[in-house]
């Protein structure tokens, strides 16, 4: 396969490490610490805040300082939704890049129904497994609780159909991982299979994604690109590692070691 040498990765991880982005989350109480981390270790700099008093307030302070914001539904209740639709709104109005990640989407109408308000109103990138992706598209979704029992390749046509509906970038993970448009569409390989046992990994990447949406690079690009370094060190991270117990901090050690020329060298993004 004939892997792309143009989507420059080092670049999107020079501009994190040199201006440590404020990256805004409301996340879910599992992926709290996993996410926060991974966003030290990758040189960015996190907030994990959901008061819906403080909306307004963190908006502005992203739209001042070039951050963006990342939503997970993961362990929502009826207020985190509430909140979740108020940040969202204020995001938009200051022009605050954000990334919708519907964790478990599929698996209640609860979910559904936050996946479904949230996506209305436009995310610069929805980031999913296959299972999620699929039932966020009206298809039957193939999830296991907020594990997905679909393959990526799966997904695909229902990824580059909301793409193509909601006009934003629409990622999908699994044992390969495809970035869609709607009209350019980049598949990204590598990874290891053994992080799916270390439980939030995949909500780290959605917040790693929105450090990529600070990069001056095109929404596509940089979100392939921030999969693809996150795919190297989980692979470098798997390598040194004994066990599940072990993969977490090493591949935060991963995050924070790797360096754009090894990213450059490594990386398997390819135009599908």
């Amino acid at each position: 396969m004939n892997y792309l040498s143009d989507t420059n990765p080092g670049e999107v991880l020079e501009q994190i490490r040199n201006n440590s982005p404020l990256i805004w989350n409301i996340s879910n109480f599992v992926s709290m610490d996993i996410a926060a981390n991974a966003l030290l270790a990758f040189g960015a700099s996190p907030a994990m805040a959901h008061a819906t008093e403080e909306a307004e307030s963190f908006s502005q302070i992203c739209k001042a300082i070039n951050g963006a914001l990342t939503i997970n539904i993961g362990t929502f209740d009826k207020d985190w939704q509430k909140c979740a639709i108020r940040v969202a709104n204020e995001a938009n109005k200051a022009e605050v890049p954000w990334v919708l990640d519907p964790v478990g989407a599929g698996a209640s109408e609860f979910r559904n129904q936050n996946a479904s308000e949230l996506l209305k109103l436009k995310p610069t990138v929805l980031r999913g497994n296959a299972s999620e992706i699929i039932s966020i598209s009206g298809n039957e979704g193939g999830g296991k609780g907020v594990d997905s029992t679909s393959s990526s390749n799966e997904a695909l046509d229902a990824a580059i159909s909301l793409a193509s509906q909601y006009k934003i970038v629409v990622a999908v993970t699994g044992e390969v991982d495809y970035v869609t448009d709607g009209n350019k569409t980049l598949s990204v390989h590598g990874g290891n299979i053994m992080m799916t046992k270390v439980t939030a990994t995949g909500c780290a990447l959605t917040c790693l994604i929105g450090a990529g949406l600070t990069t001056d690079q095109e929404t596509i690009t940089s979100t392939a690109n921030i999969m693809g370094i996150y795919s190297l060190a989980a692979e470098i991270a798997c390598d040194n590692c004994e066990g599940p117990g072990s993969l977490k901090p090493k591949f935060l050690d991963s995050l924070y070691n790797i360096t754009p020329e090894y990213v450059n060298e490594k990386i398997k993004i390819s135009r599908v």
